[in-house]
């Protein structure tokens, strides 16, 4: 019981410190493109900044960061200046307790050893994904500064695999098919239709993508998935005429959540595929 409080404790704060990380991110991209490439104030700092109102700017004190609770204590307002807090700040938190402890009860593997480890990652993962398909979903943008350290994060967890756990080449040959397929269907389309039909982050993506899930059957199953979860959220939006053909709707998003039912159900997946 104690290990699904933490979860949702920890998915909570993290869903909390996403909301803040996207809105920083996109702030000092419109700071460097007004100011030419200055200095972003300190404020706007990840390391250095403090939390604050996105309206008024107003410092936060710690009472107005309780994740979920302040904003609903508050009303979805603003303690300083009454603006509304964006809704996407309380489903992100929301969303990132369900993903911790569903993750945790639905885990594929034993949590000792290698899938202990990889369940830690997988966290560190779900953190970096949720960032994403917010900053996809506001911004229509998959942000280098997100999808970077997360491929670093994929290969280092493979490399430890591979060194602690003796998982061996066939684990890496697996990754090395897994970027091939999800970031290469991906290059070849953006390159082809000159980015109209795929952006170049949904290429970056793959990457991580590909290494975290190995092997070509569940990389292909990645597109089917998220291709299938487009085509059920664009098609109503089209004929309810929430949406024109012209629309942008982002795909980051979908691919991100055909990750994490891959990686929560990925083998009885290539089970149903293969029969």
């Amino acid at each position: 019981m104690l290990i699904l409080v933490l979860l949702v404790a920890g998915g909570l704060i993290f869903g909390s410190f996403i909301d803040a990380l996207t809105w920083r991110i996109h702030e000092q991209s419109l700071w460097y493109k007004k100011k030419k490439g200055a200095k972003v104030p300190r404020e706007l700092s990840m390391l250095h900044g403090r939390s604050m109102c996105q309206s008024c700017k107003h410092v936060l004190q710690p009472w107005d960061l309780v994740p979920l609770f302040s904003w609903v204590f508050l009303q979805g307002r603003c303690r300083y200046c009454d603006a509304r807090i964006s809704w996407q700040s309380p489903v992100i938190e929301i969303i990132m307790g369900l993903l911790y402890v569903g993750s945790y009860l639905l885990w594929p593997t034993a949590l000792h050893g290698l899938g202990l480890m990889q369940f830690c990652f997988w966290l560190a993962f779900l953190v970096g994904f949720a960032a994403l398909a917010d900053y996809d979903l506001r911004w229509y943008i998959l942000p280098d500064r997100i999808v970077y350290p997360l491929v670093g994060l994929a290969i280092v967890e493979g490399v430890l695999a591979a060194v602690l756990f003796h998982t061996g080449w066939q684990s890496l040959l697996g990754s090395v098919w897994g970027i091939l397929i999800a970031s290469g269907i991906f290059y070849v389309l953006y390159q082809v239709s000159d980015g109209a039909w795929i952006g170049g982050g949904d290429v970056k993506l793959g990457l991580v993508i590909g290494i975290l899930l190995g092997g070509p059957m569940l990389s292909l199953l990645l597109l089917f998935i998220a291709s299938m979860l487009g085509t059920l959220v664009s098609v109503p939006l089209l004929m309810f005429g929430k949406a024109k053909r012209s629309t942008l709707i982002p795909f980051g998003p979908f691919l991100i959540a055909a990750t994490v039912i891959l990686e929560l159900f990925g083998s009885y997946s290539v089970t149903w595929f293969s029969h």
